[in-house]
């Protein structure tokens, strides 16, 4: 886990996304890869008007980002990591997509309640969903990592176990890992999971708990608070993403209330 990507756009989000980052850049001698995205405005109704306000707005937006750009660049020269920056001008999703091919890691946000123009669980979702690559999704009031005690929600599923084995590197760090199952489907049994863990001499705690109320991804929210879990890991959209869209789901609920930052992947 050496290349990280992390979403850099000035809003309530930046420095937990950043601190994440630099933090999982030290802990494997990374390279941070910091993409600027400046984020066109929604196109006007009245196209004659709109044109005009519309390349005004852009203009704002990037004058802002290069303001933004100056200001961290100063702070990243102090942080004692190797990285580069790359600014581009588009929809966020789409723009991490085409930024991560070279990335081992993609941190973004789960939630922000301010936010200018998208709606970072959808945003987080699509990258989850589309990119391939293990996503980071940030609580907004993150100020560090803590990588010592994990939670793993299993499930048994494809996407749990891609989560999983994505985030091996990061478990080997950590002192306590739970691997809680609250529903367990699929053909991989949290026993399996639990001894393939342990060739990477990472030992885990398997606990099984009922849904309570029948709401899975509430129970496993708690059992996160409980355990103080610096970080959860979670397979993305173990269901297809168009029933998760309409009937919500464990993803939509994780990146909505997560207490902590969460790993996924599918």
């Amino acid at each position: 886990m050496k290349n990280i990507l992390v979403l850099i756009h000035d809003d309530p989000g930046q420095e937990a996304r950043l601190q994440l980052a630099l933090d999982v850049t030290r802990m494997f001698n990374g390279h941070l890869m910091c993409l600027d995205v400046a984020i066109p405005p929604v196109a006007l109704a009245d196209e004659a008007f709109g044109g005009g306000v519309s390349a005004i707005l852009l203009a704002e937006e990037v004058a802002s980002e290069a303001s933004n750009r100056k200001r961290l660049e100063r702070r990243l020269k102090n942080e004692g990591v190797s990285w580069e920056w790359a600014d581009v001008t588009g929809r966020l999703a789409p723009s991490l997509r085409a930024a991560s091919q070279f990335a081992d890691l993609i941190v973004v946000n789960r939630r922000l309640d301010d936010f200018p123009s998208a709606d970072m669980r959808a945003v987080a979702g699509e990258v989850i969903a589309r990119s391939g690559k293990p996503v980071f999704a940030v609580p907004e009031n993150l100020r560090r990592f803590r990588p010592s005690c994990a939670m793993i929600a299993w499930n048994g599923s494809t996407a749990s176990m891609a989560a999983v084995r994505h985030a091996l590197p990061l478990l080997q760090h950590a002192d306590r890992v739970f691997l809680t199952e609250v529903e367990g489907r699929g053909e991989g049994s949290a026993e399996a999971a639990a001894s393939y863990l342990s060739r990477y001499d990472i030992h885990v705690r398997v606990e099984r708990l009922a849904p309570e109320n029948g709401e899975i991804g509430r129970t496993l929210i708690g059992r996160a608070v409980s355990h103080d879990a610096g970080y959860m890991i979670a397979g993305g959209f173990g269901h297809s993403r168009l029933t998760e869209a309409l009937f919500g789901g464990v993803t939509r609920d994780l990146l909505a209330n997560a207490p902590c930052p969460v790993f996924m992947a599918h």
